[in-house]
């Protein structure tokens, strides 16, 4: 076995919350490592919706300005019902500034803004256990490399190592699957800037452009039991289109043409708000961030931005108690008490925020099938009576790096 080596900040995951979390991190002036258990970075899904406070996130990160030239600003939305063939616009003004970015452009901009050295691929994690001396944890990987970490934060998304060393609550299943892909129109598509959906009586597709040529799609529709199979990408496309038959002939065609390598098919999870609210999310010197710390279905399209949120708060949280680190401590112990300190200081500021998106999406993932005006009623009026703090809806989490 390879000699233990030192690292003082690990961060478990490689996607879109690790990367972000390592970049909040370095612009602070704090080194730290992110193990991708893949040989390459991934960005699986599609398009990703990043909203407002998203869009501050990734402004304080530094890669906001080029992101923003490669997606459109969305500028409204349209809701129809295929039954009767009504129409309901959606209103995104109290909802700021929505692009729907390429995840791949997201993850490698985030990538080459890090230091070179910062990410490790192929490190999966087979083991985390904690050293008795000094309170760190001691993290075993499958290529036999054993590191360990002063701080350990599982930005691994749904299927958590960290999350399942913290010992957190199992996930929970909505009775929806949910299959995204692109489509590019070569000469150019004729979409408004605007979010489209059309709700049928058991599915519903949903389409918002990226620039003038590409456009992200997805069909939520509900779970059954050809899904186990549908990972072939060819018959992924031929089971959603028949998922989608009687649509309109323009969602039928974005589907029948998209690119198929861009398809992919996912069942729809959540931590549930009640868990949220009661986990600790910290042991030791290891946290969670994410989709390992709050999965969400994507009604809100909030489960990015709050990831970016994340990263912005943990490291502020980081570099204060680091500070203080610098200044008065120099034991195992005592760093590790401080570590905690800082650990729980983000988790609180995270917790009701956490608590309140994650409601709202579950509560929006119960009433998917109804009007989009009558949701988003229902969710106000539970939200008021559950919250009485009136930046309940508020988009802007993360506040300043």
């Amino acid at each position: 076995m390879d000699e233990m080596e030192e690292i003082e900040i690990v961060i478990v995951g490689g996607g879109i919350c690790g990367l972000a979390t390592a970049l909040a991190l370095h612009r602070k002036g704090i080194k730290s490592v992110v193990l991708e258990k893949s040989e390459t970075l991934r960005s699986t899904g599609a398009g990703i919706t990043i909203r407002t406070n998203g869009w501050c996130a990734l402004h304080q990160l530094g890669v906001a300005s080029n992101l923003r030239l490669t997606a459109l600003p969305i500028q409204g939305g349209i809701d129809i019902c295929l039954a009767n063939g009504q129409q309901q616009e959606i209103s995104i003004d109290r909802m700021g500034e929505i692009r729907c970015l390429r995840r791949s452009e997201l993850i490698t901009s985030l990538a080459e803004s890090l230091p070179p050295g910062t990410i490790h691929l192929g490190c999966q994690v087979l083991s985390i256990t904690v050293d008795p001396l000094s309170s760190y944890s001691i993290i075993q990987l499958q290529n036999g490399r054993s590191i360990k970490a002063k701080v350990l934060i599982g930005c691994d998304g749904a299927n958590s190592v960290v999350a399942d060393f913290l010992g957190l609550k199992p996930l929970k299943f909505f009775s929806l699957s949910e299959v995204r892909g692109y489509t590019e129109y070569p000469s150019g598509h004729d979409f408004k800037n605007e979010y489209n959906q059309v709700r049928g009586d058991h599915s519903m597709i949903g389409r918002i452009p990226i620039d003038n040529k590409l456009v992200y799609w997805f069909v939520t529709h509900k779970a059954n039991p050809k899904d186990v199979v549908a990972k072939d990408p060819e018959l992924l496309q031929q089971l959603t289109l028949e998922t989608i038959k009687g649509f309109p002939t323009e969602m039928l065609d974005m589907v029948k043409h998209s690119d198929r390598d861009s398809l992919s098919l996912a069942r729809l999870r959540y931590h549930a708000p009640w868990d949220i609210l009661q986990e600790s999310f910290r042991k030791g010197t290891v946290t969670v961030a994410g989709d390992a710390m709050h999965v969400m279905g994507p009604f809100l399209a909030q489960g990015g931005s709050a990831a970016l949120e994340d990263a912005i708060i943990l490291a502020r949280c980081l570099a204060q108690k680091r500070h203080e680190i610098d200044i008065k401590t120099n034991g195992s112990q005592v760093i590790a008490h401080k570590i905690g300190e800082a650990l729980d200081k983000y988790v609180k500021e995270r917790r009701m925020r956490l608590v309140r998106l994650s409601t709202q999406t579950y509560l929006t993932g119960l009433l998917i099938k109804k009007p989009p005006l009558l949701v988003r009623f229902v969710c106000n009026i539970l939200m008021t009576v559950l919250f009485s703090d009136p930046t309940a809806h508020s988009h802007y989490g993360c506040g300043r790096l």
